[in-house]
Order: structure tokens, then C-alpha cells, then sequence
């Protein structure tokens, strides 16, 4: 499997998450890495991010910060992933300048159609499956992938309870990357760097 791997951290980072972050990347199947903490104050999350972006740089991964693109630019980050509700995309692009911006589409043609007109580098497409991580995610269906692999020439990434029986069938519906979180850190019978390897 090339680099189609987009890993979002899990909810929660304690002091032996760098280690098994720095296995899983060594598989050499992950493109990006989303750090995604919802309810971590700023002070921590700047080292937090910190630490991170050593383990992201060792093994040549993007590192792209959830929602807050003013910690992505002060941490020099890759990039940024917005949602729908993070604020102006319009700002992010401004103090991001050439850095990666991703945005949330959902299920949605016209989110799409806006994020591409406002200089996103890629688009995020989901919930395909019931996700763990985000319980209460709004459910996207395939076609979507289908209509955005022929009309959205940016790369496309598939999100939402994606593990590795049913990642294929989205890559062969059109996502260049596949988010994927809870079936790596939270995985009942794989660790982290065994999870990993499901995907080829």
C-alpha cells in the first residue's frame, strides 16, 4: 500500500503514546497525522503538538492540526483541517498562506464545490461507517466519492468508523486517503503497530 494512510490521534494522549506513534509510523503506510484533541488547553496542547511533530518529521509524515490554525501556524505545522463550524476557512487560508488546509464536506456536493473555491487543498468526506471517535457524525454514502473522484480535483479523504475490512471498497470508490483512528488506538485485540499493518 502506498502513503494512504490519514491517522487522527486518539482522543486522549498519555505518556506512551509517543512510543507507539513512532512504531506505527515506521510501517511506512501513513501520509498525514491529524492531531485531534477536543478538550486540552492551549498550554498543553502546544507541547503536546510539539512532541509530536518530532515523531511526524523523523519518518516524513504531514502534520496536520485539528480545527485551530493559528496552533498550526505557530507550531509550524503542515497544515490545518477545519470543520464546518472551526471558523473562517477564508482566515485559516490567509495565516496558513501555502500550508495544507483540508475541510469537512460531510456528505455534501455544495461543501465540496465551496472548499475547492476557497483553496482547499483536499476534502474530507464521512461518516461512511458508524465511528467510535465521533458518535454523532452525520452518515455519507459512497456516491459521494464516486461524484467527487469525476468533479473535485483535489485529493479526497473518506472518514468515519473505517477499518481494514471495509477501507477497499471506499479507495475503489474514489478517496486517495482513508482516515482512520479508533481501530488503531483503540483496537481490543491489535496493538497499535500490529493495526497498522491490516492496511496494504
Amino acid at each position: 500500500m502506498k502513503k494512504s494512510i490519514y491517522l487522527i490521534s486518539p482522543n486522549k494522549i498519555d505518556k506512551n503514546f509517543y512510543h507507539d506513534l513512532d512504531k506505527v509510523l515506521s510501517v511506512k503506510n501513513v501520509k498525514f497525522f491529524q492531531l485531534r484533541l477536543k478538550k486540552v488547553e492551549q498550554k498543553s496542547l502546544f507541547k503536546i503538538a510539539g512532541n509530536i511533530k518530532k515523531i511526524t518529521k523523523k519518518h516524513k509524515v504531514k502534520l496536520i492540526i485539528n480545527d485551530d490554525y493559528i496552533l498550526a501556524s505557530k507550531i509550524n505545522a503542515d497544515g490545518c483541517h477545519m470543520g464546518q463550524l472551526d471558523g473562517s476557512i477564508l482566515k485559516a487560508r490567509k495565516k496558513l498562506k501555502k500550508k495544507i488546509l483540508g475541510i469537512t464536506c460531510h456528505n455534501s456536493k455544495e461543501l465540496a464545490k465551496i472548499a475547492v473555491k476557497n483553496k482547499a487543498d483536499y476534502v474530507a468526506f464521512g461518516s461512511f461507517f458508524k465511528s467510535k471517535l465521533k458518535q454523532n457524525a452525520k452518515k455519507a454514502n459512497i456516491h459521494i466519492l464516486r461524484w467527487a473522484k469525476k468533479n473535485v480535483k483535489k485529493p479526497i479523504v473518506a472518514i468515519g468508523g473505517i477499518n481494514n475490512k471495509n477501507y477497499k471498497k471506499l479507495m475503489k470508490a474514489g478517496a486517495k486517503y482513508i482516515a482512520i483512528s479508533s481501530f488503531i488506538w483503540d483496537n481490543p485485540k491489535l496493538k497499535p503497530q500490529l493495526a497498522i499493518r491490516k492496511f496494504k
